[in-house]
């Protein structure tokens, strides 16, 4: 039984060690070092030239440079802009720009506008906007005019009711006498 035991941990200590070692050359074959990379020189082509970021492609000279990434834009000593192509071979630099540009300028007005709008609202709401205090105005003044009138009428109806004995008049004397 003893043989056994010493057996299998035999066997399980080897299969651990063919494990590490299967595993450590798995691991020596993931760290290789990549290719070293294409100069952009061999590409003659545009198509194959402009997928490439660091490659830019120039019609006046058919050729395929690396772009001078310490400048924003490809000064004219490599190709003009109009004849420059970056990305995409049917789209020159000059209108890369330009539409660029358009569109950024474009979100940047969107934006202020979108801002000046929001300040106004807030402000429009803080106050009373002309029109409602205009209407608040006609509101009471047809309040205070329906009150006058509401008066003037009691006034009337009271009267006629005096005249005709339907209301008892305090300051007459002998209104009391009158109806007993």
């Amino acid at each position: 039984m003893s043989s056994f035991i010493t057996d299998r941990q035999t066997l399980t200590t080897m299969l651990f060690f063919a494990v590490l070692c299967v595993s450590f050359v798995s691991m020596g074959e993931c760290q290789t070092t990549p290719p070293p990379p294409i100069p952009c020189s061999t590409y003659n082509k545009c198509d194959t030239c402009v997928p490439h970021a660091k490659c830019l492609w120039c019609f006046t000279t058919n050729n395929c440079t690396e772009y001078p990434v310490s400048w924003l834009l490809p000064p004219a000593s490599v190709c003009q802009l109009s004849q420059a192509r970056w990305g995409v071979c049917w789209l020159n630099f000059e209108a890369l720009i330009i539409a660029l540009a358009v569109l950024g300028g474009t979100i940047l007005v969107s934006i202020i506008v979108c801002c000046c709008c929001c300040c106004c609202c807030r402000k429009r709401q803080s106050r009373p906007d002309r029109d409602e205090e205009r209407f608040a105005r006609r509101r009471e003044e047809i309040k205070q005019r329906t009150e006058e009138r509401k008066v003037e009428r009691k006034a009337r109806h009271d009267e006629i009711r005096r005249k005709y004995g339907l209301i008892s008049d305090s300051d007459h004397p002998y209104s009391k006498f009158e109806n007993e």
